[in-house]
């Protein structure tokens, strides 16, 4: 899968260094994949939850943090639409965000 874009990745783990470890795994695990559709992610990540929209939450570092995608499955691309801790994502709508 290709994913736009790291630098949001890179800019939260600056300022959450022990969220480094996880995204850095997350990143590398999904740059081999090649979903076709939700079943596919979740044989690898069974905590992520299948919303509206091909948005996908991923619970980051034992659900401390929060990781929200939009995935075009047609064009093999991951967009990163918001990575934020537990608390910022209760304020968010991650259908439409």
């Amino acid at each position: 899968m290709r994913i736009i874009s790291r630098r949001a990745l890179r800019e939260f783990w600056e300022r959450h260094p022990d969220a480094r470890a996880a995204l850095q795994a997350w990143y590398a695990d999904v740059k081999r994949a090649a979903w076709g559709g939700p079943a596919d992610i979740k044989k690898v990540y069974r905590n992520a939850s299948i919303i509206a929209h091909n948005r996908v939450v991923f619970n980051i570092r034992g659900n401390r943090y929060r990781l929200v995608v939009a995935i075009s499955y047609g064009y093999g691309i991951v967009y990163i639409r918001f990575v934020g801790t537990h608390q910022e994502y209760e304020r968010i709508d991650a259908v439409t965000i």
